[in-house]
């Protein structure tokens, strides 16, 4: 399941709609003026001794300037949400940041909080990257959704 950003402008598409006109065909088939996709899928569970975690693979699809690239995939686990959240706090302060879905304590490895998890962090990707403001002013937005490399230490 793909999430559009709340913040996405409306298409000549919603446009035609509001004005009571029928889309013409470069309408129908034309890019979108902007668009920003983000999906958080595959969910993969490693095990190294006697610690376990879960890590994500993250799509970002878009076409807006402020991402260096137009397609881009990584994986990040759930503490790197976490960072990632704590520096966008400090770095926007006129920006409310969304909470993550919770820590789980119990069951952390089973099929339904996984995928609950996962449905979490893609919401909460949705809106953040989709804020205009994080968008212009954030260092670390493109950074965490589109660097295979992103370390955490070199945010804080």
């Amino acid at each position: 399941m793909t999430a559009v950003s709340p913040f996405a402008r409306s298409t000549a598409f919603e446009e035609s709609l509001l004005s009571g006109r029928e889309q013409t065909i470069e309408e129908m088939y034309s890019v979108p003026e902007s668009f920003l996709e983000i999906e958080v899928r595959n969910p993969q569970t490693h095990e190294f001794g006697r610690k376990m975690y879960t890590d994500y693979e993250i799509v970002c699809k878009t076409n807006i300037p402020a991402f260096k690239l137009r397609h881009s995939l990584v994986r990040r686990r759930y503490s790197d949400f976490e960072a990632f959240r704590d520096i966008l706090e400090h770095e926007s302060t006129r920006v409310n940041i969304p909470p993550l879905p919770g820590k789980v304590f119990t069951n952390r490895f089973s099929d339904e909080v996984i995928e609950s998890r996962r449905e979490g962090l893609e919401r909460f990707l949705s809106i953040v990257a989709g804020h205009p403001l994080l968008q212009t002013g954030s260092k670390v937005l493109c950074a965490f959704l589109q660097d295979p490399a992103w370390d955490r230490s070199l945010w804080v």
